[in-house]
């Protein structure tokens, strides 16, 4: 006798943004790979490093923002809906895109670990895959988990090409188009 396997259909993109759309302000929901993820409330730790890196992004790029929690348009045909930590693009960027941008002009999306069981399998592996399925061309992960910042760079059939990793401490050149340097002896502060 051969197991039934269940054959569940898979949430639209239209149902998912309908299901986000109602969420309690609380609850961040992403849709990555199909499926409806949960977003980890994020700690005080975890913002501060997320205002760090815009207060440097400020002080080097005064012409970029790094936009907190923005919902883009993520993965291919567009199927995928994200919330990074952070999204560095032009000021100005989000306006009249409505709840979800696309990734058109993105430079640059940030991604803070949470100390939370899916940590590796959403920031580590989906993500990455996410965005540079999008064509975003650095991925920046600020892994506290392993005390590491880890740069993806050169996207090219849904995957970077290229991922380098630093120890909490290096100074990490974000390569083109964001050219901007980051003393990360301050994130070791921050490291619980």
């Amino acid at each position: 006798m051969t197991p039934r396997t269940e054959h569940r259909p898979q949430m639209s993109v239209e149902e998912f943004e309908e299901l986000e759309r109602h969420a309690p302000e609380m609850v961040r929901l992403e849709f990555i790979n199909g499926k409806v993820q949960v977003k980890p409330v994020t700690d005080g730790n975890h913002d501060h490093i997320v205002a760090w890196l815009q207060r440097l992004c400020m002080q080097h790029r005064p012409e970029l923002w790094l936009y907190g929690d923005r919902g883009m348009k993520v993965e291919e045909y567009r199927k995928g809906r994200a919330r990074p930590d952070g999204l560095l693009a032009p000021f100005g960027f989000p306006m009249g895109h409505g709840d979800w941008s696309d990734t058109e002009g993105v430079l640059m999306v940030v991604e803070v670990t949470s100390h939370d069981s899916d940590t590796h399998q959403r920031d580590r592996v989906e993500k990455p895959d996410g965005y540079a399925a999008a064509g975003i061309p650095v991925y920046l992960l600020i892994d506290r988990d392993d005390c590491s910042v880890v740069v993806f760079n050169q996207p090219e059939g849904g995957r970077y090409r290229h991922e380098e990793k630093f120890a909490f401490g290096a100074t990490v050149k974000l390569p083109d188009p964001v050219n901007i340097s980051l003393d990360t002896e301050h994130l070791k502060e921050y490291a619980d």
